[in-house]
């Protein structure tokens, strides 16, 4: 029996979130950590390469409630509500899913933010070297101009922080990045959790702090077989994140909303590892 463990996009919150969730399942019993596949998106990209190269969830949990780390984290250019009507527009055409992810691309590509440097050091700052760890870590990230999902991993040729940084390269917000003359953008853009990339596990487990409207057809798509448990932020932990996800302030309540939530979401992933 094999286990997966996917970790969705949700900004800053979404980081902080995933991290109180896991610390409150191995806390219960109902440790996920250890998965022998992490799938991780955007937020997720960060905590799984988090996990994957080993830093405890405690000390990962202490980072987040600690005022004193919200210094390496840059306060996004952008605010939520002039962000949401740049893309409105977007979200709103009739066009299909492909021309879509073109637009966001080109949204980005034109946006004035941060340099690619100030990126990389805010991101490299939340892990603990560049180096991929030895186990399968996957990291989706779509092509900003052909609005293609490239999923990166050990293998690809880049380091982890930039892997990282592409995946949570926000439309908008935050610089695409360049990864060998191509220049990358949130895996989001293409699915906010990209659940079917845990194929041919056993077990899944899927943690998506924002709605993703296609992760229960990726969730069908992975066959009866798999067993597969989906869990969404409670109403606290919804209250935690406030008006904005991206905001490094909502980091602190989200960890704590979501410990609270993995203690009270233990026993069903109990059931899921079987102990």
């Amino acid at each position: 029996m094999t286990l997966a463990l996917v970790l969705g996009g949700g900004g800053v919150a979404g980081i902080g979130w995933h991290t109180g969730v896991l610390l409150g399942l191995a806390e219960s019993g109902a440790d996920v950590s250890g998965a022998d596949l992490l799938v991780g998106t955007s937020a997720g990209a960060t905590v799984g390469a988090q996990l994957g190269c080993g830093l405890a969830l405690d000390l990962l949990f202490d980072r987040q409630v600690d005022p004193a780390t919200l210094g390496t984290e840059l306060t996004p250019p952008v605010p939520m509500a002039v962000l949401l009507e740049r893309l409105m527009p977007i979200f709103a055409a009739d066009v299909d899913a492909d021309e879509r992810r073109r637009r966001l691309g080109s949204l980005a590509l034109t946006a004035d933010t941060v340099s690619e440097d100030a990126r990389r050091a805010m991101v490299g700052a939340r892990l603990v070297g560049r180096d991929w760890p030895a186990r399968p870590l996957l990291v989706p990230v779509v092509d900003a101009v052909s609005g293609d999902r490239r999923v990166l991993d050990a293998e690809s040729g880049f380091d982890l922080v930039d892997a990282v940084a592409a995946s949570s390269a926000v439309p908008g917000v935050w610089p695409p990045v360049t990864l060998g003359g191509t220049r990358y953008i949130d895996g989001g853009v293409w699915s906010l959790t990209n659940a079917d990339l845990a194929a041919g596990h056993d077990r899944v487990v899927v943690l998506a702090p924002v709605g993703d409207p296609g992760v229960t057809r990726q969730i069908e798509a992975l066959g009866p077989e798999a067993q597969v448990e989906l869990v969404r932020p409670d109403a606290a932990s919804l209250e935690a994140f406030g008006t904005d996800v991206l905001d490094p302030a909502n980091r602190g309540p989200s960890a704590r909303a979501g410990l609270d939530q993995g203690r009270a979401e233990a026993a069903r992933v109990r059931a899921l590892l079987g102990v």
